[in-house]
């Protein structure tokens, strides 16, 4: 097994990761039981730390996909232990993304994992490598709406309902903008094994430039009109309407004005 030559360490839960789900616990609580003395600050800060849990999570999908795919060297790069400063680009992986949550309440997909994909053989492999992060991301959307179309809201306040709202709409935009078939994305790897040498040689030189040009799109009102109504109607689909993400996002920026009808809004 390709497991077997990975050290214990190598996989070893980083304190980072674990600090990070201790934040995400705690304030998680506070939002809950309404400890906080200011809520904004509490779903800020949950929504901010359960967003790096799943890039964290994201990535490590990537990197335990290459290991059982045949590239033994992910081990030794630190990609097991869920420590987000072990990124080939922790800037594009974590930093990047984070911002763009607080400027856009945008899912911004991250990267990198570096893999050696001479090791890997085999097409549909190299494909389900890329395919991992982003069905990470699905699944962590499905997690964050199953109390919306599950109607198991019953008693829950208010703010956290709106926190996972707006969590749940990140993972949505994450999912779907790390599966569009663009050049150094997610999407483009899942199809690249399969398209001939001569494409994959033409296309390279704009790998860099994808997502650049993804967000240079999504700055186009039409553009970014169509994607979010298309982002706000698999929300509805699974039970969440507008109103919720809007007031989780309106919550999260808490340092700007508080919409009264989200801080009364049940």
């Amino acid at each position: 097994m390709t497991t077997a030559t990975t050290r214990r360490s190598d996989r070893r839960i980083s304190p980072v990761f674990v600090g990070i789900v201790a934040v995400m616990a705690v304030t998680g609580w506070a939002t809950w039981t309404g400890f906080a003395e200011q809520p904004g600050l509490a779903v800020f800060l949950f929504v901010t730390a359960a967003w790096i849990v799943s890039l964290c999570l994201h990535e490590y999908a990537h990197a335990r996909t290459a290991l059982h795919s045949g590239d033994i060297s992910i081990g030794a790069k630190g990609y097991l232990t869920l420590n987000p400063l072990k990124y080939t680009h922790a800037l594009l992986s974590i930093v990047l993304p984070v911002l763009f949550v607080i400027m856009g309440g945008i899912g911004l997909p991250g990267g990198a994992v570096f893999i050696e994909h001479g090791r890997i053989k085999g097409r549909w492999k190299h494909s389900l490598i890329s395919a991992a992060g982003p069905l990470t991301n699905v699944l962590f959307a499905v997690v964050c709406t199953a109390p919306f179309w599950l109607d198991a809201l019953d008693g829950v306040p208010a703010e956290f309902q709106f926190a996972l709202a707006f969590l749940a709409l990140l993972q949505v935009t994450a999912a779907i903008l790390n599966f569009l078939p663009v050049p150094g994305l997610d999407g483009y790897g899942v199809i690249e094994p399969w398209l001939s040498h001569k494409i994959r040689r033409q296309v390279e030189p704009f790998a860099p430039f994808g997502l650049l040009a993804v967000f240079g799109l999504l700055w186009i009102p039409e553009v970014n009109g169509v994607f979010f109504d298309a982002v706000d109607a698999m929300l509805r689909g699974l039970g969440i309407d507008e109103i919720r993400t809007y007031c989780g996002q309106n919550l999260y920026r808490f340092w700007t004005e508080t919409d009264q009808f989200c801080s009364v809004s049940q």
